[in-house]
């Protein structure tokens, strides 16, 4: 008896998506603009610490941001009314972007003008993390009051991540959060992953954020 023929759908996607993640990045790479896909779970303080790098990035780069959500445009909105040029993106139920979905994005700004464009996808610890968006690279944000654990719950998240950002650690006194156990288990999936402590609430550790950030667009638009 003959056998159903089975296609890997998810298989191809990727390697679609993989492909056409590496023409934007040498779109980017003609228009010398930065892109930095950003990722977390709901309610981290990816938009807070935007705005926390705010003062930071004025009179040194031209940036924008694209808002990813399911609905609304509030996040969007507060970065507007801040002075921070803004996009959103509503995906109509889509968990995650992909590549083609982000070129959309950017192509509502003028890419000439921005030296960095910061892709804030959805916040969502699972699938985020399974599609290259193009971006030059990867950050992403765990707040102190989600738990040490998300390393080891969410694996792939920390292993496609460049840089890793603990926010909130204002908040360090009153949750259990094991620094040197988050550490481990993130240099265990991704040895070479960047880590910063940061409150985007106080101000604290953004300085060094930014510096670094300024250094990685300076590097990829040089």
């Amino acid at each position: 008896m003959e056998k159903a023929k089975v296609i890997e759908l998810k298989e191809t996607i990727l390697e679609d998506n993989n492909a056409d993640a590496q023409v934007l990045r040498q779109e980017l790479k003609a228009q010398k603009t930065c892109l930095m896909n950003l990722m977390s779970s709901p309610g981290s303080g990816k938009t807070s610490t935007l705005l926390a790098l705010k003062p930071y990035f004025e009179g040194k780069i031209k940036w924008g941001v694209m808002e990813a959500d399911i609905d609304s445009d509030v996040d969007a909105n507060t970065l507007i009314e801040a002075g921070i040029p803004s996009i959103q993106l509503h995906t109509g139920g889509m968990c995650h972007l992909d590549a083609d979905m982000t070129r959309q994005g950017i192509r509502a700004f003028d890419r000439a003008e921005l030296d960095f464009v910061v892709l804030e996808n959805i916040g969502n610890l699972v699938c985020p993390a399974e599609f290259d968006t193009g971006a030059n690279f990867n950050l992403t944000i765990l707040s102190v009051p989600e738990g040490d654990d998300k390393p080891a719950k969410y694996p792939l998240m920390y292993e496609v991540s460049d840089v890793l950002v603990i926010n909130k650690i204002d908040a360090l006194p009153v949750f259990d959060f094991r620094k040197d156990y988050v550490e481990a288990c993130a240099r265990r999936l991704n040895p070479q992953i960047k880590i910063f402590y940061i409150s985007a609430k106080t101000g604290e550790g953004m300085k060094e954020l930014a510096d670094y950030l300024l250094e990685q667009i300076q590097e990829v638009n040089a």
